[in-house]
């Protein structure tokens, strides 16, 4: 528990910080989203060592890479932290926190979520402030905020670090792309002979997938404007990657396991617009500087599309009710209305999205004086 002076202030700084911990061991996309407040902290503790508890492939991102983020331990695999990945071991969540301790952290940032496995963690850190969110279930710490679902999540992060004094330097996720990122791009694809746009047909929720034959539609009418089409996707997305090579009966180059995250990243930097599905490759896209269509479910367009339309154009769907069954699907989070809440079906809820509304936003953007 903290010295109660230090917490005179909610939003005070806190004195003498050297050392802060923020826990956000989740996918890639959960990720981009607390740049924002991992640049605030940055801001306001200049001094201070920032160490994130991620997942292995977060230490790997963040390896000789400029930004925010000093240092990377990772955590063991736990319920509500992070499922284990190919090949990993097991690791003991007692021995990472007893080392964790040694640590002597002087803030502890939860910003992995609603709190109920998170918040036990990062107060087992023995920091001297914690502070994060909290929902209903979830026990408090130092400082915290009201968990609510529908929030725009780099907001939601930028109002838990400023529990700490940490105020907004930006709303803009942004990702420092490496020479090494470039250069292992480079050797994967080779030398572009035309300018270059990607498709990424996939994400991890079915829910969040725009068909597949429509990613074909639109790789032809841009290889048809002279583009060169890659199409992305992570090993569990090959078949969807290949169906919308098979579909689309223009030249496509697949790109499925060829490239690490710091070169997909210098993939999309050196492209001219990345289209795809609301999945962490859209949002990496965005950080790195590149222009971008995004396919998105209302309920997610809220809490995760960019607010800025100068380089990005989300595209909505508005389906509520289970394309199955046709279950309302809002009362999960809005138990006072009418409705039958959560289906157990995956099926797209994004197929109301017409192909033109996706050509017309891609040439928009491809074609902008």
């Amino acid at each position: 528990m903290s010295d109660p002076a230090l917490l005179t202030s909610a939003a005070g700084l806190v004195p003498d910080v050297a050392r802060i911990a923020v826990l956000r061991a989740n996918a890639l996309g959960d990720f981009i989203f607390i740049l924002p407040a991992l640049d605030a902290l940055r801001s306001a503790y200049p001094q201070a060592e920032i160490v994130l508890l991620g997942a292995p492939w977060h230490a790997q991102l963040w390896r000789d890479r400029p930004g925010p983020v000093d240092r990377v331990l990772v955590v063991p695999p736990a319920p509500g932290i992070r499922t284990a990945g190919p090949g990993e071991g097991e690791a003991s969540m007692v021995d990472f926190l007893a080392a964790a301790r040694t640590e002597r952290f002087d803030l502890a940032l939860q910003l992995h979520g609603g709190g109920a496995n998170s918040n036990p963690l990062v107060a087992a850190l023995g920091a001297r402030v914690s502070a994060g969110l909290r929902a209903e279930d979830a026990p408090p710490l130092d400082r915290w905020l009201r968990y609510v679902y529908y929030q725009p999540e780099v907001i939601r992060y930028l109002e838990a670090v400023a529990l700490v004094g940490a105020p907004a330097t930006t709303i803009t996720p942004m990702l420092t792309v490496t020479d090494a990122d470039r250069a292992e791009a480079r050797s994967v694809l080779g030398a572009a002979e035309r300018p270059r746009v990607v498709l990424h047909p996939g994400a991890t929720d079915t829910r969040r997938r725009w068909p597949a034959e429509r990613f074909a539609e639109v790789a032809r009418t841009l290889h048809a404007d002279g583009y060169e089409v890659l199409v992305t996707g992570t090993p569990a997305e090959q078949d969807v990657v290949d169906q919308v090579v098979a579909a689309a009966r223009v030249p496509l180059r697949p790109q499925v396991g060829t490239l690490s995250l710091g070169g997909l990243a210098g993939c999309y930097a050196d492209c001219e617009l990345v289209v795809s599905n609301d999945t962490g490759p859209l949002h990496l896209a965005a950080a790195v500087g590149t222009p971008t269509v995004g396919i998105f479910w209302v309920g997610n367009l809220i809490t995760t599309a960019t607010p800025l339309r100068a380089r990005h154009r989300p595209i909505t769907s508005w389906t509520v009710h289970c394309p199955v069954c046709g279950v309302d699907c809002t009362p999960g989070i809005y138990p006072h209305r009418p409705g039958d809440g959560e289906c157990p079906h995956r099926d797209s809820f994004v197929t109301d999205i017409p192909v033109a509304e996706v050509v017309e936003a891609a040439r928009e953007l491809l074609f902008r004086s």
